[in-house]
């Protein structure tokens, strides 16, 4: 917070727009007292990303290498140009969700070409600012849509856990169903699922021996060197390159970019996503200042320009990596850096020993990395606190399972809205009160019997109009309705052309309407719609309520004369 008076500065121009989008020396100004943590957390962090890495390429059915090269030039690109200090980017399992299939449909080739161009729609939308319009997703929302990536993650794994070769089917259940049959009575099925029973124990008991141990590094040690010794025959990740590719562009034609173009959209909806709900939960982690969401953007977006040019796949912030980030006290950028160095250094010196690794190990790893993903205590929360965000929640995994991730996020939002919407109207109430301090004489003299005085209250918007023209039409047999606005908060179009047609109906029915107190901008759209013009007269438009009973009282005693005194 700046303590600047809100409309006191000018708009921002062009180029300091610009400038703000772009890495500054503000960047590093903790490096000072930081750089020895920096470096070690961005150690740590790069220790526990090379078996993710390793794991996420293969899954997208792109290769090891790929998943490599992905966190080694989105992790630097990210980290210098992103908006968060302590974010980590690399190569996600939700991003793998939408790469198989994409795979599948179109060869590996098609996804350098969508993550360049996924990259531009990003830096495209964090220029634009669209950075903020994360606020608008409901938690339960977030929430089902990582249940659903965690449960496509795991069973994405089970052919590999299994040793068995994925079957060509797009269905993520169906794959996993495809390999436990093929498993059945396989020979080298109890290899592997043992392999995948040592990396779940080494994960779940290292950081009970001591916290900080790179438990997923230490346990695909221990399923390769237990492969090894045992001369397993199981499948392995194999001969990796020691250096880094050219740069090169994919090939493309007007067409193919037509055809990818759904994919494009995906990619990129889920990279921002993904990218800004991570910085968000490291800005509640580190202690290091709030993310700039725009410029996140902008870095995610070139993180994925770069990163296929090199053979990569496209990236995201990982929530996962960058936790481990903060928690090994990362401070400033350097630490992200770092880390995209570390797996540069596997890449030279250590792709030998990598490419032994046993796949079963990987897919333990994923396996354990996708339970750990669903926060049980965020699950519990949401489905006691209320029915309306249980169903967001189950309606959002459901549809990220069965559907893909961007469409679970359209329709969560889409019932949240609704639901929403509903719980809305039901604020809106119309309350039948009284005439206010009016003697047994005064009401006499006014035939208080014969007016009825309503206040509006809540939102009377498109939801609640229904409901409004029901209970405001029914009045029994009066001779003057007041309508009252005094804590009506919404107003929309709707809701005013409802109250045009109470109008209309009352007064054909010979009930005079009178209005008392709309706030100004409820009054500007009562007159748009013409809802004012409804009146019999202009003069029943009042601003005190006194005078308002007192106009009420001369009509009432008018029809109570023109009945002949009968009562």
């Amino acid at each position: 917070m700046t303590g600047r008076t809100v409309g006191a500065a000018p708009p921002l121009g062009v180029k300091a727009r610009v400038l703000a989008l772009l890495p500054a020396r503000a960047d590093y100004a903790e490096l000072s007292s930081s750089w020895r943590g920096d470096i070690v957390a961005g150690v740590t962090v790069g220790v526990v990303a090379l078996p993710l890495a390793l794991a996420f390429g293969i899954t997208a059915g792109l290769g090891a290498d790929a998943g490599l090269v992905t966190a080694i030039i989105a992790g630097l690109v990210g980290a210098v140009f992103g908006g968060s200090n302590v974010q980590v980017s690399g190569p996600t399992g939700a991003m793998t969700v939408v790469l198989v299939p994409l795979v599948a449909r179109h060869g590996p080739d098609a996804v350098f070409l969508v993550g360049i161009l996924a990259g531009l729609v990003i830096v495209a939308a964090g220029a634009a600012g669209f950075g903020r319009f994360l606020a608008f997703i409901p938690w339960p929302v977030i929430e089902g849509f990582t249940l659903g990536i965690a449960a496509i993650i795991f069973l994405q794994q089970v052919p590999a856990a299994l040793g068995v070769a994925k079957s060509d089917s797009e269905n993520t259940a169906m794959v996993a169903f495809d390999a436990i049959g093929d498993a059945l009575g396989g020979d080298g099925v109890a290899w592997a699922a043992g392999l995948v029973v040592v990396v779940a124990v080494v994960m779940v008991g290292a950081p009970r021996l001591r916290r900080g141990l790179p438990s997923s590094l230490l346990a695909v040690i221990a399923a390769t060197l237990l492969a090894r010794a045992l001369d397993l025959d199981v499948a392995v990740i194999g001969e990796l390159p020691s250096s880094l590719p050219s740069p090169s562009l994919p090939e493309f034609s007007t067409g193919l970019v037509s055809d990818l173009s759904g994919a494009v959209l995906t990619v990129a909806a889920l990279g921002a996503l993904e990218s800004l709900l991570s910085a968000k939960v490291a800005d509640g982690m580190a202690g290091a200042g709030r993310h700039d969401p725009n410029r996140e953007l902008v870095g995610q977006g070139l993180a994925n320009i770069a990163s296929p040019l090199f053979g990569g796949m496209p990236a995201t912030g990982a929530i996962a990596r960058t936790a481990v980030n903060v928690k090994a006290g990362a401070r400033t950028r350097l630490a992200s850096i770092v880390h995209a160095l570390v797996l540069f250094a596997v890449v030279v010196a250590g792709s030998g020993l990598v490419a032994e690794i046993p796949l079963a190990a990987l897919a333990g790893v994923l396996m354990v990395t996708a339970v750990r993903m669903v926060e049980v205590h965020n699950i519990g929360a949401i489905l006691r606190s209320t029915r309306s965000d249980a169903l967001i929640l189950g309606v959002t995994a459901l549809v990220t399972l069965a559907f893909d991730l961007i469409l679970a996020v359209e329709v969560g939002m889409a019932v949240a809205a609704v639901l929403a919407l509903r719980q809305f109207a039901r604020t809106s109430v119309s309350v039948a009160e009284p005439l206010p301090l009016i003697d047994a004489d005064t009401a006499a003299r006014l035939h208080a019997d014969h007016i009825v005085s309503y206040r509006l209250d809540g939102a009377l918007f498109f939801g609640a109009v229904q409901r409004f023209l029901h209970e405001l039409t029914a009045v029994g047999e009066v001779e003057v309705v007041i309508l009252r606005f005094p804590e009506l908060q919404v107003l929309d179009a709707s809701g005013a052309q409802a109250i045009g047609e109470i109008i209309d109906e009352l007064e054909q029915r010979g009930i005079t309407v009178l209005i008392k107190g709309p706030r100004e901008e409820h009054l500007r759209i009562l007159r748009a719609v013409g809802a004012i013009d409804r009146l019999a007269h202009e003069n029943h438009l009042f601003t005190d309520l006194d005078q308002a009973i007192a106009h009420a009282g001369e009509h009432a005693a008018r029809a109570h004369a023109g009945r002949g005194g009968s009562t």
